[in-house]
């Protein structure tokens, strides 16, 4: 229970990491706001209540300044305080340089860039004026190795990485640790394609994978507990990869 009394934001937070995560926190104790564009937002939010967890959703776009400013306003004026943002929100790109739009371009760079440099500068004056607390997001393998076929997320998430040192440099005097995950390959059992396409899919990216197997949810929202929590107290400025070996090759 490392997170009673603390309140968090995850973006992104209706499926997969984000909704691992969320739930990690709250079966911990958090009181827990999820953000995403998904109009299943407040069925998993009533779900993850009738289990007893405390979660709540507010539909937010991250690569808007005043959706975003309005999340954080709406999470204290809720709970009086905000002590962690999983800035999670994040969307795929495909293309290399010559095959990718300007307009594709940009909105992958308006989410998950923009979007978590929003997340970090209208959360931090929230997290201060608690006391201090924790801003984890969501960066990617791809941002430390290079990836054929995915130029503009690969630059996010490589530019992201970066993003975190830079700010956790500027906020450590405020007692806010700033740090990245960096997830490989996670399973996708709901992938569109039938079960036996993602079956062929998956058994070719487990073999690039050492110990065997890809990646799950729950895998990634442990490690961003772990981040967010005092057991990190001494960790910032960093991303820890969680790939099961594969950019160890």
């Amino acid at each position: 229970m490392r997170f009673v009394g603390r309140v968090a934001i995850v973006t992104g937070g209706c499926g997969g990491i984000g909704l691992a995560t969320a739930r990690r926190l709250a079966s911990e104790g958090a009181r827990v706001l999820i953000a995403d564009l998904t109009d299943l937002g407040e069925l998993r939010a009533e779900a993850a209540r009738d289990e007893g967890l405390q979660i709540h959703y507010q539909r937010a776009n991250v690569a808007s300044d005043e959706e975003v400013a309005q999340l954080v306003r709406a999470t204290t004026e809720r709970w009086g305080r905000l002590d962690v943002m999983v800035a999670n929100a994040g969307i795929a790109g495909k293309g290399t340089a010559e095959s990718t739009s300007v307009e594709a371009w940009r909105r992958v760079l308006d989410v998950n860039l923009t979007g978590v440099f929003l997340c970090i500068k209208h959360s931090v004056p929230a997290i201060r004026a608690a006391g201090g607390g924790a801003i984890v997001a969501t960066a990617s393998v791809t941002g430390c190795v290079g990836h054929p076929g995915a130029l503009a997320y690969a630059s996010t998430k490589g530019a992201l990485i970066n993003m975190v040192r830079a700010a956790a440099l500027d906020q450590a005097r405020d007692n806010i640790r700033i740090t990245a995950v960096c997830p490989g390959h996670l399973e996708n059992p709901t992938a569109a394609g039938g079960a036996e396409a993602r079956a062929a899919h998956t058994g070719g990216l487990v073999a690039r994978y050492p110990l065997g197997r890809l990646g799950r949810a729950d895998d990634v929202a442990s490690a961003i507990a772990f981040l967010a929590s005092e057991e990190a107290s001494f960790i910032t400025g960093t991303s820890l990869v969680i790939d099961g070996g594969y950019s160890a090759q």
